[in-house]
């Protein structure tokens, strides 16, 4: 790749490093959710896709057979609201200045970005929930550590209703946030989580995440559940096998 062509990947990735990787979008590679670019043909899609078809460990999983174990407190320290919001064809993320931290264990990652899927890309016990949130944070050496949050249809919440109240119905740039939103009201009151070594959903499928999908999920009206699947009636991932890894919970 020419000199050109790296700085229109790097720009890319920091717009979404989870959504699409920025070689992989730079190549021209299109990708979806169903049909002759869905997730069943992702790996050979050519460029650096490969890892959707032949990776080990691969997300989402289906949450099940949890072990037990002494995994480090997520210390969340996010302070920072969201600059903009973005419909970019794939989903709607809020992109964040820096400030806002995740620390586990020896590790601070900064948080760059959210979005959402819908239903949710995990599964609990083979059951998915109606949504999920992904707060994608990352490692100076790259890698990425993404808190992710289920979400279920029930009672208001501010947060959400005021992300579908003005997300962008169309795909284009990103534009301004809502001052108001504030990513800590999508977050549960308690911080349990499971843990396991994985991937990202969509293309290229890099296997460089540290997922924590928390235990406790959160409510949000089935309304706004409705008004975002009007505009995304499936972008989620189906669950992918765990072969030899772990699911450890807090």
């Amino acid at each position: 790749m020419n000199r050109r062509g790296l700085l229109k990947a790097m720009g890319a990735l920091a717009l979404c490093p989870l959504c699409a990787n920025g070689s992989f979008a730079a190549e021209g590679h299109h990708w979806s959710y169903e049909g002759e670019t869905g997730p069943d043909k992702w790996g050979s899609l050519g460029g650096d896709g490969n890892a959707c078809s032949t990776g080990t460990q691969q997300s989402p999983v289906d949450i099940a057979r949890t072990i037990r174990s002494d995994v480090p407190r997520l210390g969340i320290a996010w302070t920072k609201h969201p600059d903009t919001i973005v419909n970019n064809g794939h989903t709607i993320q809020l992109n964040l200045p820096e400030g806002g931290t995740l620390r586990v264990g020896n590790d601070v990652y900064k948080l760059v970005q959210f979005h959402f899927h819908h239903p949710s890309e995990h599964l609990i016990e083979g059951k998915p929930t109606a949504m999920e949130v992904h707060f994608v944070h990352a490692l100076p050496s790259g890698g990425l550590g993404v808190v992710g949050v289920m979400m279920k249809a029930g009672r208001h919440n501010a947060t959400f209703a005021k992300i579908v109240a003005t997300m962008p119905a169309q795909e284009g740039p990103p534009v301004k946030a809502d001052p108001a939103i504030d990513a800590n009201g999508l977050l549960p009151p308690r911080r349990a989580y499971v843990r396991y070594a994985g991937s990202l959903t969509t293309p290229p499928c890099s296997e460089t995440v540290a997922w924590m999908l928390l235990t406790d999920p959160i409510e949000v009206a089935g309304a706004d559940v409705d008004r975002f699947a009007r505009l995304f009636a499936n972008n989620a991932r189906p669950v992918q096998k765990l072969n030899r890894r772990f699911l450890l919970r807090s």
